[in-house]
């Protein structure tokens, strides 16, 4: 770990900072954790609160509690995040070792920095803190944490989400440390997001020499006709709530690498963010009929990541507009925009679900960076939420 001596000093700052930098430098790259959640889970346990460790497949995820040990330990408030981080891209690209936490020009530079290390060692301060200033409180925090959120996402919060389904315990309100704010802290909260359908479509042709097309069977040009029609696409224009549905291509592939050879097969692959207007199966078939309008002989293959979800209002947004205003002075702006998060899977439970974190603007870059300044009014702002939430 390396520094500067002109970064600001605080107690708080500090103490959120160093725990950001022992998880920076563990290479968690999805669905590695790394040991990551070993680390956070010795401070939760220092704490007070109980950790069960969740492995499902190769991602480890765990789920910590804290009780008063009341009567009535309702309502359950959940600090949800995510250990595992993007691969860096090239190294040499970096001004530092992107798993090498460094402190420089006022941030703190290493991948997971903005996304969503600093989140998870805000939220873990602001519960000790919390808990040691209330420890009779009412209800239940916990922490849900996974390492599979940023890859494949099938073996971690969705998992945990369905055991706790299966013991019936209830989540009420969720805060999702995901990096939703723009330019200041706690500018900006998700309050729900988008869906997302991904799809691989492969077009079967006949290879042959391009001097003597009529002996062969072109997939590029059939994909592309069926690819113009979707892209050119007007889906809806969005609502007061979401932002208008999207459509892109992310992949392609054809051809054998030589400029004289038709390709007797293309495979592109692309992705919708739908908003409630559209159903999967409504894109589905229009994706279908595109293609098949092009004459294309196709197979698809198709993934649903997660279904539309908003909290629109009730008592966790309500704290997190006071936490944010009371700590920062700011008025709040929701939004649903950007990508799928883990809310996802915890929104269908019924719970009230929030994201809030640090500034997204380096987030997945290289260079991943998060300000200095920001690292104590986060963790103030998650405290905050709790006492509001939990002590009323």
């Amino acid at each position: 770990m390396t520094s500067d001596s002109s970064r600001p000093c605080s107690g708080l700052t500090d103490e959120v900072l160093a725990l950001t930098q022992a998880l920076v430098a563990r290479a968690s790259v999805s669905p590695d954790d790394a040991g990551c959640q070993e680390v956070l889970i010795e401070r939760l346990e220092g704490a007070g609160f109980a950790a069960e460790r969740m492995r499902f497949g190769d991602v480890d995820n765990f789920w910590a509690v804290h009780r008063s040990g009341g009567a009535a330990p309702e309502p359950t408030l959940v600090l949800a995040g995510h250990t595992d981080v993007v691969p860096s891209g090239p190294v040499d690209a970096w001004s530092s070792p992107p798993f090498e936490p460094t402190v420089r020009d006022g941030c703190l530079h290493g991948r997971g920095a903005a996304d969503m290390k600093s989140s998870l060692a805000a939220m873990v301060v602001a519960a000790e803190r919390f808990v040691a200033n209330h420890p009779r409180h009412p209800g239940s925090l916990a922490f849900l944490v996974t390492s599979d959120e940023e890859a494949d996402a099938v073996d971690g919060t969705v998992r945990v989400v369905e055991e706790l389904a299966r013991r019936s315990v209830g989540i009420d309100y969720c805060v999702v440390g995901e990096p939703s704010s723009s330019v200041r802290v706690g500018d900006v909260i998700r309050v729900g997001r988008r869906g997302s359908l991904g799809g691989t479509a492969t077009v079967k042709g006949i290879q042959g020499h391009v001097a003597y097309p009529d002996q062969a069977v072109n997939p590029i040009h059939l994909a592309v006709r069926a690819l113009g029609t979707l892209i050119d696409a007007t889906w809806d224009e969005g609502d007061a709530d979401f932002p208008p549905t999207s459509f892109q291509v992310s992949n392609v592939r054809a051809g054998t690498g030589a400029s004289n050879v038709i390709p007797g097969q293309f495979e592109c692959a692309f992705n919708f963010r739908f908003n409630p207007q559209q159903s999967p199966d409504a894109l589905k078939a229009a994706v279908e009929r595109a293609f098949e309008s092009a004459g294309a002989d196709t197979e698809f293959d198709w993934r649903l990541s997660g279904m539309p979800f908003i909290t629109k209002g009730g008592r966790l947004i309500d704290a997190v507009r006071g936490a944010v205003a009371h700590v920062t002075g700011l008025e709040t702006r929701t939004s649903t925009s950007g990508g799928t998060s883990d809310g996802r899977f915890i929104a269908p439970t019924g719970a009230e679900v929030v994201e809030l974190g640090p500034v997204n603007a380096t987030i997945h870059q290289v260079d991943e960076r998060v300000a200095l300044a920001d690292l104590a009014p986060l963790s103030r702002i998650y405290e905050t939420i709790l006492e509001r939430v939990l002590l009323g």
